[in-house]
């Protein structure tokens, strides 16, 4: 399979909640890879990464981070794809990261991430978004969200 998604996040401690987004991705048939990143401690390894991830296939990227939340923004400013922020609840978390929405859905003009809900239920969003994303040129994987969206009326409907 072609990589499709790449997901990167801050920092080891995120991952638990980023795991959210790989594994909705991943159930619905599409190739992710998943890297530890810093925005401020490993920008050039955080460069070659996401033009590496370009030229292997990537068509959109999925960012999680805490506190002040620069890696999408960070990621956006280096690809022209999509890019999905994920806020992440850090150890210096304000309001239970109220501070990392805030700085990922205030990116300025010209450079967008996408922003879904704080922590888990957005890290598996994310991974709905991006495969949305992608489906919009592949019928297969739409029918595949089709689906996912369908047991999840059905669980609704069941009580």
């Amino acid at each position: 399979m072609t990589l499709r998604v790449g997901i990167v996040m801050g920092s080891r401690s995120d991952e638990p909640v980023m795991r959210s987004a790989e594994e909705t991705l991943r159930g619905l048939g599409v190739e992710v890879e998943t890297r530890v990143l810093s925005a401020h401690r490993t920008p050039d390894a955080l460069r070659d990464w996401v033009e590496d991830a370009e030229r292997r296939g990537a068509r959109v990227f999925v960012a999680g981070a805490g506190a002040a939340a620069h890696l999408p923004g960070v990621v956006a400013s280096l690809t022209t794809r999509p890019v999905i922020g994920v806020p992440l609840v850090a150890p210096n978390a304000i309001a239970n990261g109220l501070d990392a929405l805030l700085s990922i859905v205030q990116m300025p003009r010209g450079v967008p991430v996408a922003t879904v809900a704080v922590g888990d239920a957005g890290a598996a969003n994310a991974g709905i978004l991006a495969a949305e994303i992608l489906a919009t040129g592949d019928d297969a994987l739409a029918g595949r969200v089709r689906m996912l969206r369908e047991g999840m009326a059905a669980k609704v409907l069941a009580g």
